[in-house]
C-alpha cells in the first residue's frame, strides 16, 4: 500500500511538472528583479490577494464537486449497463425455448438465435463506447503533453467500430446500422424486431418477450444517460473563468509575497546578516507550493468534466465492455482462445 502511494505520488509530480518547471521561473524572475533592482515599492498588500484566493478556492471547490459528480454518475450509469447486460444474457439463455413454439427448432438453431442475439448485444456495447470516445471540442484534455508523450489513448483510437463488431453482426446488420446516424440505437431496434419475430413463432412466450423488451427499454435509458453525460459538457463559463481566475490569483501571488519575505529578511539581517540577505530567495519554495496547490486542483477539475473523454482519470468503459464480453462469450461455452483478451493496463490505468 505505501509503495503505491509513493507511486501515485511520483505520478501526479510528473503529470504537473510542466507547470511545476513554470512556477520556478515566474518567482525566480520575481525575486531576482526584487533582488538585484531593489524593487521595494512594487507590492500589493495581502488583503485583495487573500479575497481573490478565497473566490478561486472557491470556484475550484464548486468545479472539483461537479466533476466528480459527472464522473460518479458515469460509473453508475455503467455499473448498470454491467448488470443489465448480465440479465439480458441470462434471460435470452432461459427463455429461448421450443415450449409455445409453432414450429420447434433444433438445439443447434436454438442456439444460433441466442449467439446471434448475445453477440449483437456485444455489437451494441462496442458501438456505444465508440460513440462515448468520439472527440468533442470541449475535450482538450488528451491533447495535453503528459498524455500524449506517454501514449495514453483508448483502444478506441487504435480501431475502428466496423472492425471492432464486424465478426458480431451479419452483414445485412452492418448494412442497416452504417445507414443510420446512431448506430447505437439502430443496435436495439434489431434486437427489439428480433425477438418480436421470435416471439411471433413462439420461441419466445409472451410474458418472456414482454421481460425481455423491458431488459431493452433499460439499456435505452443507461445509454440515453451516458449519452447526455457526453453531449453536454461542464458548462463553460464556469470552466473557462475558472481557470483564468486561478492564474490571475497566481500571477498576482509574487507581489505580495516576495516583499512579505524580503521584510522578513530585514528584520533578520539584524542578528544574521548571512541569512538575512538572502532570505527573500526562500520564497520560491513557498511560492512554488502554493502555485502548484491551486493550480492542480483545478487541473483535476478540468479533467474530471469529460469522463469518457479517455485520460487517464476517466471512466474505464472499454475495460467495462469488455469484461461483459468476456462474460457473455464464456456463458455461451465459447473456449477461452476464442474470447478476446483485457486490454492491456497501461501505467497502473485502465481505459
Amino acid at each position: 500500500m505505501y509503495t503505491k502511494k509513493v507511486y501515485s505520488t511520483f505520478q501526479m509530480v510528473w503529470w504537473t511538472r510542466f507547470e511545476t518547471l513554470l512556477f520556478l521561473a515566474i518567482i525566480t524572475i520575481w525575486v531576482a528583479a526584487f533582488y538585484f533592482l531593489e524593487l521595494d515599492w512594487l507590492k500589493i498588500p495581502w488583503t485583495p490577494l487573500a479575497l481573490i484566493g478565497t473566490a478561486v478556492a472557491f470556484v475550484i471547490g464548486f468545479q472539483n464537486n461537479a466533476a466528480y459528480g459527472r464522473i460518479w454518475e458515469a460509473r453508475k450509469i455503467w455499473g448498470g449497463i454491467v448488470n443489465t447486460s448480465r440479465t439480458f444474457g441470462m434471460f435470452v439463455q432461459d427463455m429461448l425455448t421450443n415450449e409455445h413454439a409453432k414450429t420447434p427448432l433444433d438445439d443447434d438453431a436454438l442456439q444460433k438465435e441466442i449467439k446471434i442475439l448475445t453477440y449483437r448485444h456485444i455489437a451494441w456495447m462496442t458501438a456505444l463506447r465508440h460513440a462515448m470516445r468520439e472527440s468533442k471540442p470541449w475535450e482538450t484534455t488528451v491533447n495535453h503533453r503528459t498524455n500524449r508523450e506517454l501514449d495514453m489513448r483508448p483502444p478506441e483510437l487504435d480501431s475502428t467500430l466496423t472492425e471492432d463488431i464486424k465478426s458480431y453482426i451479419s452483414e445485412k446488420d452492418m448494412d442497416y446500422i452504417n445507414s443510420k446516424s446512431n448506430k447505437q440505437t439502430a443496435l436495439l431496434y434489431l434486437q427489439s424486431h428480433h425477438l418480436k419475430a421470435l416471439k411471433e413463432k413462439g420461441i419466445i412466450w409472451e410474458f418472456s418477450f414482454l421481460d425481455l423488451e423491458g431488459v431493452l427499454q433499460e439499456l435505452f435509458n443507461q445509454q440515453g444517460k451516458s449519452e447526455r453525460i457526453k453531449n453536454f459538457p461542464y458548462p463553460r463559463q464556469f470552466a473557462t473563468l475558472n481557470h483564468f481566475f486561478m492564474w490571475i490569483f497566481v500571477l498576482l501571488l509574487p507581489l505580495a509575497l516576495v516583499p512579505q519575505f524580503m521584510d522578513i529578511g530585514n528584520e533578520v539581517i539584524l542578528d544574521s546578516p548571512l541569512i538575512g540577505k538572502f532570505f527573500v530567495w526562500l520564497s520560491i519554495p513557498f511560492y512554488i507550493a502554493i502555485a502548484w496547490v491551486f493550480h492542480t486542483m483545478e487541473r483535476i477539475g478540468r479533467t474530471g468534466e469529460n469522463p469518457f473523454e479517455g485520460t487517464a482519470n476517466d471512466v474505464p468503459i472499454s475495460t467495462i465492455a469488455r469484461g461483459i464480453e468476456i462474460d457473455l462469450r464464456q456463458n455461451l461455452g465459447e473456449a477461452d482462445t476464442d474470447i478476446p483478451k483485457q486490454f492491456e493496463v497501461k501505467f497502473n490505468t485502465q481505459f
